[in-house]
């Protein structure tokens, strides 16, 4: 197949930096706004659940990178972390973007990373990268005109792990394309892109949930969190997820609910951060950066066509300033990714955090009192 094109997005006068645009989102997103009516979907009219979601608890188990955990791999400075199970029982932590020296912006920019540990949550310690002593971009990516390469998901099929990248200027997403490795995350194969416009842009942010039916179940949406998005919902075999046509979306046609109808919305439009879907414990669990206003949010049900309207949204981290950090309060988090091993009652994820320029970082979260609906 052909290398993916590199994206042709430029930034602005001087660059358009990824502070700038995750500071603005994460700060509008601090004042509360009321959810839209969906659109074109029978059983979705307000999220309810969204009115007064379900606070419950949590408590910051480590640094998973900084310059004490990842500096000795030259990345002190690296965010996202997606955690993937590889093949052979390690733990892949794959990075967005990526920098050595004094802090953020800092020489040598990488995207995307992987990061190695074991599989323990409870003793989760880098230990080396891919690159070995100094973490290499995965894939190609130039950085030229201030594109970059940001993982938005990262997972395991059997012995073939997959990698889905957005590309272009941070929140300005001229592709997305998807990547296959099959030991265990040293090389990666490229596969096929999806253009950025693709269905209103709301197929550019995807998270796989893995199920045990022979497919992957994918939810979507635009990644940018100044932009309203629809949530999507696909499904594709597991032997075809790299190919495109493959993909068969959930919608509201007719009258009904069914696969192959044209893409609906499977809950109320709003303002997306980082999205995470896996199946779990022969459940789904949801959980994602919801920006208005702007919290950790979880979700979990009995079936990837389950009506998200009505399943009740749990608040899993909430904002707070720095110094004033405790339990499941954190300045400027984003991410929230859930790692391979966790249950409902032992439920772990990866929370970024960014604030200034030596507070940049992934950190292991475990989340108590998770309801499974």
């Amino acid at each position: 197949m052909d290398r993916p094109a590199q994206a042709r997005r430029t930034a602005g006068p001087g660059g358009t930096s990824r502070r700038t645009a995750l500071r603005a989102g994460l700060g509008a997103a601090l004042g509360a706004g009321a959810l839209p009516a969906l659109p074109g979907a029978a059983h979705a009219a307000e999220q309810p659940a969204g009115q007064h979601p379900r606070a419950i608890g949590g408590t910051k188990i480590r640094n998973v990178t900084g310059p004490d955990e990842t500096g000795q791999f030259a990345a002190p400075w690296t965010d996202l972390g997606i955690p993937a199970l590889c093949p052979d029982g390690s733990m892949l932590h794959v990075g967005g973007d990526t920098f050595d020296g004094g802090g953020v912006g800092g020489p040598d920019w990488r995207a995307p990373v992987g990061l190695r540990s074991g599989s323990d949550l409870g003793s989760l310690v880098v230990t080396g990268s891919v690159g070995g002593a100094h973490a290499v971009g995965l894939v190609p990516e130039s950085h030229e005109g201030g594109t970059t390469a940001i993982p938005s998901d990262v997972f395991t099929v059997g012995d073939t792990m997959y990698m889905h990248l957005m590309r272009g200027v941070i929140f300005q997403t001229h592709h997305s394309d998807f990547w296959r490795s099959t030991d265990n995350g040293e090389t990666w194969e490229y596969l096929c892109q999806w253009p950025g416009d693709l269905l209103g842009g709301q197929f550019q942010q995807k998270s796989y949930a893995v199920a045990d039916d022979g497919f992957c179940y994918v939810l979507s949406s635009v990644f940018n969190r100044e932009v309203p998005s629809d949530l999507l919902l696909h499904r594709v075999p597991q032997d075809r997820l790299g190919e495109p046509a493959a993909y068969e979306p959930w919608g509201f046609a007719d009258g009904a609910w069914a696969w192959g109808n044209p893409a609906t919305t499977v809950t109320a439009r709003r303002k997306w951060g980082e999205i995470c879907f896996r199946a779990l414990g022969g459940k789904y669990a949801f959980t994602w950066l919801n920006m208005e206003p702007l919290s950790m949010r979880a979700q979990v049900f009995a079936s990837p066509t389950s009506d998200l309207t009505t399943t009740p949204e749990q608040t899993v981290i909430v904002p707070t300033t720095p110094g004033n950090e405790q339990g499941n309060a954190v300045a400027r988090p984003y991410g929230g990714f859930i790692y391979p091993g966790s249950t409902f009652d032992d439920f772990h994820i990866a929370v970024s955090q960014w604030y200034d320029d030596q507070n940049y970082r992934v950190m292991q979260y475990r989340i108590d009192g998770l309801s499974q609906g």
